[in-house]
């Protein structure tokens, strides 16, 4: 996509620019935002800019260390951290993914080595912009951004940074921690989950390693549901044999950013006209 483009999709996308706080938008609007701002943060930074500042964010800057790489949005009423995902010409990416022996996390619990490191080596910077930060905080990333993400939003309690985190929406995230690590931090957090995605099934739970926050699953059809373990079983089989008529191959295919972001989208289509149940903010949880 040329600049161009990507800032008119974002545009689309996003409907009118941000004027209001975020916490006032429904969970799925707040999510396909999230989706979005995820999405940008793996283009150009000129791009990037060029977006966000279209959709009302009034502050775009950049963070890299040793190939860890991280975007802080802001405008009036709320700062957004993006942590950007796995870049397959990336080895210290690839390296951060494979990377699975847990290790001791700085909270509680175990983490995964890899994911650590990652933000290990960005996290004196992000703690620095943030330390003065007074709007209402949020964190989101796609793939190793997602873990990367979740790491961050439960870092912010042992901090300086002067407010907890106000939610968290991550989309394929791989596992990140044992159980005690995930039940740390209480906050708002969205796991979105695309059908056969491969990507969310590992770290493998024999390892020690859960997910944490509420599943937003979306099934083969790409439609927001929640199931029962066999009814997803079914699904999942389902979605598999669909890609194979049309020779992709699912667990792959599901993990990309941009179904993540057009199923969001008719998701929040399908509430906006009434098709589907409004979906309700969920309490705080645990992880």
């Amino acid at each position: 996509m040329s600049t161009a483009e990507v800032v008119q999709e974002a545009i689309r996308l996003l409907s009118d620019p941000l004027t209001h706080p975020i916490d006032d938008l429904s969970l799925l609007r707040q999510s396909l935002l999230f989706a979005e701002i995820a999405r940008l943060a793996y283009f150009r930074d000129d791009v990037v800019r060029q977006a966000v500042a279209a959709v009302g964010f009034e502050e775009a800057q950049y963070y890299e260390n040793d190939g860890a790489q991280a975007y802080i949005f802001k405008h009036r009423h709320d700062t957004i951290v993006a942590c950007r995902g796995t870049e397959p010409h990336e080895w210290n990416d690839l390296k951060a993914d494979v990377d699975a022996i847990s290790v001791i996390a700085e909270s509680v619990g175990r983490v995964h080595r890899g994911f650590k490191k990652e933000v290990d080596d960005l996290w004196p910077k992000l703690e620095t912009a943030l330390k003065d930060n007074e709007n209402t905080l949020w964190f989101t990333g796609h793939s190793l951004g997602g873990a990367m993400a979740t790491i961050c939003a439960g870092r912010c309690k042992i901090s300086a940074i002067p407010s907890n985190p106000q939610g968290l929406f991550t989309f394929g995230s791989p596992r990140v921690g044992c159980r005690r690590y995930i039940n740390y931090v209480k906050i708002h957090h969205y796991r979105w989950v695309n059908n056969n995605d491969v990507v969310t099934r590992v770290p493998p739970a024999w390892m020690g390693y859960r997910h944490g926050g509420h599943e937003m699953y979306l099934n083969a059809y790409g439609r927001l549901r929640k199931y029962m373990p066999w009814r997803r079983f079914r699904d999942r089989m389902h979605g598999l044999l669909v890609a194979l008529r049309k020779w992709e191959f699912d667990y792959l295919a599901d993990h990309s950013m941009n179904r993540y972001v057009e199923y969001i989208k008719q998701a929040v289509d399908d509430e906006e006209s009434g098709r589907i149940k409004p979906v309700k903010k969920k309490p705080q949880t645990l992880g």
